[in-house]
């Protein structure tokens, strides 16, 4: 039985930058990590792999240079590890992403049965939540959002119950697999490589998917397949000046450094 992680490469947006022109992400020079949300997703499947001996793939959508993000899935062990790169994939939306990626994983089902998706909850680059929902409604999969516990699996039964991380409160879920789970940070804390291991990742197979493996319909990924679009995007103006006081030894001035930036901003009336 495969457990899937369906992860992706993000800019990290510690040092996005903005092209004024064109309004895009400028990704010269930007380095890129994994989603961090989706790290907790591979953990989770590594986990059941070392408990229930499941077969453990790791999914993702993106350029060449997306292979990265692969190996690092391969540095933790993961048995397959499968770039999903063409250039008609490319501009896709979450509605064509999660076309892709659910034709992804029917196209690994040849291989043996899925048992379970993880997905991050979002990513961080979109902030979406709308991509595991999208490959759990095209592939039929019961699903699970904002898990942040396993509460039990059972492969003989094929039923998982989880518990749901919701605003005040939790819920307890059982569902039948196959499901598509999508994960929270309190989920568990991600292992760290082995120097042995981040080298033999190095020279792991990372099999690459075009759209000649898959047979999508062009006019229904990418660019092409994607009903929204950005219209603009750009980086919040940030203030400059901070307020620099001593509270402990001088209380009185620093309330009144601060009433005066409050007046200066018209933020605060007399």
């Amino acid at each position: 039985m495969y457990v899937v992680a369906c992860i992706k490469q993000v800019p990290d947006t510690t040092q996005v930058q903005i092209d004024p022109v064109t309004n895009t992400l400028v990704r010269e020079g930007i380095p890129f990590i994994v989603n961090p949300y989706d790290t907790h997703a591979l953990e989770e499947s590594l986990r059941l792999r070392d408990r229930f001996g499941v077969r453990v793939a790791a999914l993702s959508m993106g350029p060449p240079n997306a292979e990265a993000t692969l190996r690092k899935a391969c540095s933790l062990g993961v048995d397959d590890a499968i770039l999903l790169s063409d250039r008609v994939f490319g501009g896709a939306d979450t509605l064509a992403t999660s076309r892709v990626l659910s034709a992804a994983i029917t196209n690994l089902a040849k291989k043996d049965e899925i048992g379970i998706v993880f997905c991050g909850k979002q990513t961080i680059d979109g902030d979406t939540a709308q991509v595991g929902p999208g490959i759990a409604t095209r592939l039929g999969y019961a699903q699970l959002t904002l898990v942040d516990r396993i509460e039990d699996l059972d492969l003989d039964k094929k039923t998982i119950r989880v518990r749901r991380k919701l605003e005040g409160r939790y819920e307890i879920v059982e569902a039948p697999l196959p499901v598509m789970i999508t994960v929270v940070r309190e989920l568990n804390r991600p292992r760290y490589p082995t120097v042995p291991m981040r080298l033999a990742a190095q020279k792991a197979n990372i099999e690459v998917w075009n759209n000649e493996t898959l047979k999508l319909n062009e006019q229904e990924i990418g660019l092409k397949g994607s009903p929204t679009w950005v219209s603009k995007i750009f980086s919040p103006e940030r203030d400059k000046g901070e307020i620099i006081g001593d509270g402990t030894n001088d209380p009185t001035g620093t309330a009144a450094l601060l009433v005066d930036k409050l007046l200066d901003k018209d933020l605060l009336t007399l």
